[in-house]
């Protein structure tokens, strides 16, 4: 007599030893002890008996039940073992859960801890933290198709953050190639996403280029009523035109004032983190000017590590947000300057106003890596000579510029 839905819900436990068994048909029982009511199914194999399990109720209910058994009937029809198919699938759910993409995200990030920073690192892992594995982290990597992930990428485009969503998605090609090598899935779901996204803005820095206004801006930093750590800050941003992190954490044992040099560590600069180990220090040859302002700051802060410390403490350099504040501050909206944009200040002006100045002697000051087949050229070829002269060169352009003398055409020294 087949069961009912209605007795499968209310039988209870006799309290047999062996556990109460009720029959349905095609070999199919609900046993119920002690623990539980299971599904059960006996049945024959290469002549020996075997027993199936089908499942629990009520997670498993009857008519679910009876479509397990019949899929296990089907299967002995053909000559297979039920209870293996069960164990095959079984491994292959364990499988994928051990290859989630999250987890293979995780393995990947492991491999390149010898080769990235530290700060690389933490940024390309709160990218995926924020955006990728909250919508598809816990998914077998083999499972993701190109419209899942796409989805989790419009998430990030939809709060406009495109140039994040396209970053993910090189990231996430990353995961998936290693997912690849390792034989965890078989194909990219990425490479179906080329121009499936908004495209990029690009926005370059805010940088005052007009000579005039450069003056009008070196004659406000000069009148600022702020910080004199910050004042100078501005006039050194200026002056050594360096990348705004290399300014603010300056540190006293970087300058030499006997050789007007600054001497920035290799590990400081912004390096990939095999150049940070190997690589050399990146000079700053220091103008007349920028030492004069290093002079007037050492009573203030030559006692402690950092030429600017932070004002609440001195064991750390000041905030990365203080000179784009000032500038604020002064007048200058976001649109207008930016504390990285002194570099495309003193690039423009030396290129397009100071004839005679090598490009590469700018970029080498600048600490642009040189692409091509001539690699870090400047790692062999610093230009030492060049450099200090355009940068005194260039701290007395300034400096006509913020007197207000004609705006003239400088040769180097």
């Amino acid at each position: 007599m087949a069961l009912t839905d209605t007795f499968v819900k209310n039988v209870k436990y006799s309290g047999a030893p062996a556990g109460d068994k009720h029959t349905d048909g095609g070999a199919m029982y609900l046993l119920v002890n002690a623990g539980g009511k299971y599904w059960r199914m006996n049945y024959r194999f290469g002549d020996k008996r075997k027993t199936l399990a089908i499942g629990v109720y009520p997670a498993v209910s009857l008519a679910k039940a009876r479509q397990r058994r019949d899929k296990a009937r089907e299967l002995l029809a053909d000559g297979t073992d039920p209870s293996a198919v069960k164990r095959a699938e079984k491994q292959s759910a364990t499988l994928a859960s051990a290859n989630t993409f999250e987890l293979v995200a995780l393995e990947f990030l492991a491999t390149k801890a010898d080769a990235w920073s530290p700060g690389y690192a933490e940024k390309w892992l709160r990218g995926m933290k924020k955006d990728l594995f909250p919508y598809v982290g816990k998914l077998p990597i083999a499972t993701i198709t190109p419209p899942m992930l796409l989805d989790a990428l419009r998430k990030c485009e939809k709060r406009g953050a495109i140039e994040s969503a396209h970053t993910l998605r090189q990231t996430a090609g990353q995961v998936f190639r290693y997912g690849i090598q390792t034989g965890r899935c078989e194909r990219s779901p990425t490479s179906d996403l080329q121009g499936a996204l908004k495209p990029v803005t690009t926005k370059h820095m805010a940088a005052i280029l007009e000579p005039v206004k450069v003056g009008e801006l070196m004659r406000t930093i000069e009148a600022y009523k702020g910080q004199p750590t910050t004042r100078v800050a501005l006039a050194l941003s200026a002056l050594l035109f360096q990348r705004p992190g290399n300014i603010r954490q300056m540190e006293w044992a970087w300058v030499d004032v006997e050789q007007a040099m600054l001497t920035i560590p290799s590990q400081d600069m912004k390096r990939r983190k095999h150049q940070k180990i190997n690589g050399r220090p990146h000079l700053v040859p220091l103008a007349s000017q920028a030492l004069a302002h290093l002079k007037e700051l050492r009573p203030i802060t030559g006692h402690g590590r950092y030429v600017f410390p932070s004002l609440l403490t001195g064991e750390r350099p000041m905030s990365d947000n203080t000179v784009n504040v000032a500038l604020r501050r002064m007048g200058y909206s976001k649109d207008e300057m930016s504390a990285h944009g002194f570099r495309a200040t003193a690039r423009t002006l030396m290129i397009e106003r100071m004839p005679g100045i090598s490009a590469d002697v700018i970029e080498a000051q600048l600490a642009h890596e040189k692409s091509g087949p001539l690699g870090s050229a400047y790692d062999r070829a610093e230009f030492m000579e060049q450099r200090r002269a355009m940068m005194q060169t260039w701290a007395d352009y300034l400096d006509k510029l913020r007197v207000g003398a004609d705006v003239i055409q400088l040769k180097t020294a």
